[in-house]
C-alpha cells in the first residue's frame, strides 16, 4: 500500500467537508472553495506523512488538472497544473541542492568545521562558535538546511562529544553534547533566515510577497543577504551564550584536547584536494554573482538572474568532474523538492488569482482590525500569531503555503509598510523552525541523537523563539530603517 491510511482518510475527510458540507462563503468563488478544500487536504496529508511529500505533489497535481478549479478546458487544466515547473525560485533551490552534494562529496565542508574547531576548540563555548561560523559560512550554498544542520554539522557535534565521554547511552549527554546539539540546531534556523538560498522555502516567501505587492516588492539575493545580515550575526552571537546560560556543561567547560582532536581529523582527511579547491572556487563565483558584484562594479548588463547563476554553479561543477551526471540523478532530495515545490506554489498561486487570498485577508484585516490598534501592534500580533502556529506544523513549506499569503496581505490592508512586513514575516518563516522537534528536517536529526529531553527542547527552542523575534524586529527593523527600505 502506497499510502498510510489513517492520515489518507482524515485528510480526504477534511477535504470533502469544505467541498460538500461547509458553504462557499458570501465573495468566494466556487472554484476558489473547491481548490481551497483541495488544498487544505493537501496540507493535511503532508502533516500527517500519508505519503511522501513528492507523492502527494504528484496527486494534488493530478487532482488540479482532472478537476478543472483552475479551467474548463482539459487541456488549459493540465497546463494550469504543471505552470509552476517554469518557475524560476523552484529550480534555484533545486539546482542548489545538487550544488551542496558537492560540500560533501568533496569533504569541504566537514573540513571547514574541523578547521574552526583547531582554531577556536580549545573551550566548549568556543566549539559551539564554530559550529555556528561552519553554518554561517555554509548556509548561503546550502538550501537544504537538514544537510547543513544534520548532515554536515550534527556527525562533528556527535565526534566531538563522544570523545570527551558524553554519550546519552551512557548517562553522559551533559557533559558537552546536551550544549553541543542545542547551540548545533538553534544556529540552523538563524542561518536559514539569513539567506534565500539557505533553506527551500525562502524563494517561495520570495514569490508569495512579489505577488502580494504586484511586484512592487521583489526581494533579490543581495536584498535579502544584507536586510538579514546585521539581525542574524547578532542573533548568532547571542544564541551560544544563552544555551551555555540554560545548559551549562557540568563537567566539561575546558576543552584542549578539542582542538588536538580537530587537527588530527584534519591529519587524516589529508591535504586540501583539486576537487576541494574547485568547490571553493565555484562558492566563491557563486557569491559573488548572487551578491551582484559584476553589475556593481561593471554596470547592468553584467547582471546575472539567481537562478542561471545556479546553473552555473552547477555546470562548473560537472564540467570540472567534482560532480558527476550520475550524482546529481541521485540527489533525491533535490528532485523531491522540485515536485513538490512547484505543486504547492501552483496551488498557493491559483488561490490567489481565484481571490481566496484576497477573501481571507480581509477577514483577518477585520478581525485585527476591530481591535482599534495601530499598524504597527496589529502586524506584531499577527506576525506572531503566524510564528506560533508553526506548534501545529511538521512542515515550513507547508506552513509558509497555508498562511503567508493571507497574513501578509492583511498586514499590508492594515498599514504596513510593505517592506517592513515582508521582512519581519521572511525572518519569522525561519525562526518558527526554533520551537519543536518536528519544526523542520534538521531537527528530528539532532533531537534523535538523543542529547536532550523534550522538555529541555521546546524550553529552549521558546526562549530562542522570543529571543530572535526580538532581535529581528528591534535590531533588524532600525537596520532597514537605516537602509531605507521603509
Amino acid at each position: 500500500m502506497g499510502f498510510k491510511p489513517i492520515p489518507t482518510l482524515i485528510s480526504i475527510g477534511i477535504a470533502l467537508i469544505i467541498w460538500f458540507i461547509i458553504p462557499v462563503p458570501s465573495g468566494v468563488s466556487p472554484q476558489a472553495w473547491h481548490l481551497l478544500a483541495m488544498f487544505i487536504g493537501v496540507i493535511a496529508a503532508i502533516i500527517g506523512k500519508a505519503m511522501p511529500i513528492g507523492a502527494i505533489a504528484i496527486l494534488a497535481i493530478s487532482l488540479v488538472a482532472v478537476t478543472g478549479v483552475t479551467s474548463n478546458n482539459p487541456s488549459d487544466a493540465i497546463k494550469d497544473a504543471l505552470s509552476s515547473f517554469a518557475n524560476p525560485l523552484i529550480w534555484l533551490i533545486g539546482i542548489s541542492i545538487m550544488i551542496s552534494k558537492g560540500l560533501q562529496k568533496t569533504g569541504l565542508g566537514v573540513r571547514l568545521g574541523y578547521l574552526f574547531i583547531a582554531v577556536w576548540g580549545k573551550k566548549t563555548i568556543g566549539i559551539g562558535y564554530s559550529m555556528v561560523l561552519s553554518e554561517l559560512i555554509l548556509a548561503p550554498v546550502t538550501p537544504s538546511n537538514t544537510a547543513r544542520g544534520g548532515g554536515i554539522i550534527h556527525p562533528i557535534v556527535r565526534a566531538i562529544s563522544t570523545s570527551y565521554d558524553s554519550d546519552p547511552a551512557k548517562g553522559t549527554e551533559g557533559r558537552m553534547g546536551k550544549f553541543l546539539s542545542l547551540v548545533n540546531y538553534q544556529a540552523n534556523p538563524i542561518t536559514s533566515a539569513m539567506f534565500i538560498t539557505a533553506t527551500a522555502p525562502n524563494p517561495l516567501v520570495v514569490d508569495l510577497v512579489a505577488k502580494a505587492t504586484n511586484s512592487e516588492i521583489s526581494l533579490s539575493w543581495s536584498t535579502w543577504a544584507i536586510a538579514m545580515l546585521l539581525p542574524g550575526l547578532v542573533a548568532l552571537i547571542v544564541m551560544p551564550l544563552i544555551m551555555y546560560w540554560m545548559y551549562p556543561p557540568p563537567e566539561v567547560k575546558e576543552t584542549p584536547n578539542a582542538a588536538q582532536f580537530a587537527k588530527t581529523k584534519l591529519k587524516e582527511m589529508g591535504a586540501v584536494s583539486k576537487d576541494e579547491i574547485i568547490m571553493l572556487g565555484v562558492f566563491g563565483i557563486l557569491l559573488l554573482l548572487w551578491a551582484g558584484i559584476p553589475a556593481v562594479i561593471l554596470g547592468s548588463a553584467w547582471a546575472v538572474d539567481p537562478t542561471t547563476t545556479a546553473f552555473i554553479g552547477l555546470t562548473l561543477l560537472l564540467l570540472t568532474g567534482v560532480l558527476t551526471w550520475e550524482d546529481i540523478l541521485t540527489q533525491k532530495s533535490a528532485w523531491d523538492t522540485i515536485t513538490w515545490f512547484a505543486a504547492l506554489v501552483m496551488m498557493a498561486s491559483y488561490l490567489n488569482k481565484l481571490g481566496l487570498i484576497t477573501w481571507f485577508s480581509g477577514v483577518l484585516e477585520n478581525s485585527i482590525g476591530s481591535l482599534g490598534l495601530g499598524w504597527m501592534p496589529a502586524c506584531l500580533l499577527l506576525m506572531l500569531a503566524y510564528l506560533y502556529a508553526h506548534y501545529m506544523f511538521a512542515s515550513t513549506t507547508a506552513h509558509i503555503t497555508a498562511m503567508f499569503a493571507a497574513f501578509y496581505t492583511a498586514g499590508l490592508a492594515l498599514g504596513a509598510p510593505p517592506m517592513l512586513f515582508a521582512l519581519m514575516m521572511a525572518a519569522a518563516s525561519s525562526i518558527m523552525m526554533t520551537l519543536t522537534h518536528y519544526a523542520t528536517g534538521t531537527s528530528p536529526v539532532v533531537f534523535g541523537s538523543g542529547y536532550t529531553t523534550l522538555g529541555e527542547w521546546w524550553k529552549a527552542g521558546f526562549v530562542m523563539s522570543v529571543v530572535n523575534i526580538i532581535i529581528f524586529v528591534v535590531i533588524g527593523g532600525l537596520w532597514w530603517k537605516v537602509l531605507g527600505y521603509w
